[in-house]
């Protein structure tokens, strides 16, 4: 029947000018194999266009005009719909790409996963050396949701070829921001910003290529080119970008920043304390945390202190996974216990309730629900911050080489004790005594609590995993 179309009693006609081809196909099959041409031959039957043909004398022939799929595709999906086979290994990209979208739109969705499958597997290359193309055709599409992320992953992990192109620009506004606001994107967020600032200006109306020299720029065209961006401006990690960079690369547009956004970073410069406003976490963080009481940098900090080594040359990539919180959990030793002992490794933070200061301790041990007993690490440490995002003032106080057999002390009664230096009491308090056990950086950990106690307005603490 495919290679014989003489009982005939359709005509779809695919491309066009000059790219144009008909097709005689039998009603009976389109039936059968595609819901999309069931439900439209149902429609179309009683109305059937009346057209004469070279070889037949009947004039009642249904007609359907398909200028959205080229001649190369649609052959190769009509020998699917008649045989239940298909072949891609030998065709191009651009037509695999068109079959691909004509059987989303035609409903024939085996064809549709065989080819998104396809394109992941085996036509990687392809795909890699036509992104825009790619993007641009399956973006439009609300089911690809695989080979959408097959290549912003893709992308994410060596983006410089994709920004760098010259059609990069041209991007559709919804591949930018699902780009931007990705937390593996490979990028350096100068990098990153100077690609936005440049698609931004091609975007705009009144500017592009014809007017991209910022000497010559009216309000109005900074105005226009502040719209196209507003969507994408908060995705972009401004404290990753150096000083130098900032004066050099952000600081030119200003006036396209919203303004809190701007006196945020401006501060951060001048003063080095996180913004207030919502910051999102560097790209490619390798530290993962759900706190209330510290911002995510804090985090990488503590990660840094357990690794002995700075913070951006990190080793292994740290989750501190929830175990315990005072505000939901209530502040209660027997609860504290419950969730966390025999967790591994442990992080806690507490907070005063007439200060911002926190307090926290590295337990490298874990809680083990001793009975009353010391714990041996080298590895153990106390620390505090002046709030929650401050990265100017953290103290640090380490476990004293001569006392490591008394770093932690294990009583099931207590919350935590790290050496009965810095310790939850079984009345709910939280106590600084100077035992010796930890270095001489302790008084200041503890500053102004030193041989005091108070009650904790937050208590957090955390499973570690490094992977």
């Amino acid at each position: 029947m495919l290679n014989n179309s003489d009982d005939y009693n359709v005509i779809i006609q695919v491309g066009e000018n000059h790219n144009m081809k008909e097709f005689r196909i039998h009603s009976n099959i389109l039936r059968a194999r595609s819901p999309y041409f069931k439900n439209a031959l149902s429609t179309l039957s009683g109305r059937s266009s009346k057209r004469k043909t070279d070889n037949s004398k009947r004039s009642d022939i249904i007609e359907f005009k398909k200028s959205n799929i080229n001649p190369n595709s649609f052959e190769l999906i009509l020998k699917y719909i008649y045989t239940g086979e298909v072949d891609l290994s030998k065709q191009p990209g651009e037509d695999i790409l068109g079959v691909f979208v004509a059987s989303d739109e035609l409903q024939l969705g085996k064809l549709f996963d065989h080819v998104q499958d396809h394109l992941i597997e085996k036509q990687s290359v392809w795909v890699k050396q036509n992104y825009v193309l790619v993007l641009h055709t399956i973006f439009k599409l609300s089911n690809c949701k695989k080979l959408q992320d097959h290549c912003i992953k893709s992308i994410c992990a060596d983006p410089k070829p994709f920004v760098t192109s010259e059609n990069f620009p041209s991007l559709d506004k919804d591949i930018i921001y699902e780009l931007l606001k990705r937390d593996d994107l490979q990028i350096e967020e100068a990098v990153a910003w100077d690609h936005l600032i440049k698609w931004g200006i091609e975007q705009t109306p009144g500017l592009g290529s014809k007017n991209n020299d910022r000497a010559k720029w009216s309000d109005s065209n900074y105005k226009a080119l502040k719209r196209t961006l507003s969507h994408f401006i908060p995705l972009i990690r401004f404290v990753e970008i150096s000083p130098a960079d900032f004066y050099d690369k952000v600081r030119p547009y200003k006036a396209v920043i919203p303004e809190y956004i701007y006196e945020d970073i401006t501060e951060f410069y001048y003063k080095n304390t996180l913004p207030e406003a919502t910051i999102l976490p560097p790209r490619n963080a390798k530290v993962r945390i759900e706190s209330k009481l510290i911002k995510l940098n804090l985090a990488g900090i503590i990660a840094g202190w357990i690794e002995r080594r700075n913070e951006k040359e990190l080793s292994h990539k740290y989750n501190f996974d929830p175990l315990y919180r005072s505000s939901q959990d209530g502040v209660n030793t027997n609860t504290f216990r419950t969730k966390c002992n025999n967790q591994g490794p442990c992080l806690v933070l507490v907070k005063h309730q007439q200060s911002a200061k926190i307090y926290g301790g590295y337990n490298p041990l874990g809680f083990m629900g001793y009975g009353g007993q010391w714990c041996n690490t080298t590895e153990s440490f106390i620390f505090s911050f002046e709030n929650g995002g401050d990265i100017q003032n953290m103290k640090i106080s380490r476990v004293n080489n001569a006392y490591n057999n008394y770093a932690i002390y294990e009583d099931n009664n207590q919350g935590f004790s790290f050496g009965n230096t810095f310790y939850m009491n079984s009345n709910h308090k939280i106590y600084f005594s100077n035992q010796g056990y930890y270095d001489n950086n302790f008084g200041n950990v503890s500053s102004p609590y030193l041989n005091n106690s108070f009650v904790p307005e937050e208590i957090e603490v955390f499973k570690i995993t490094t992977s």
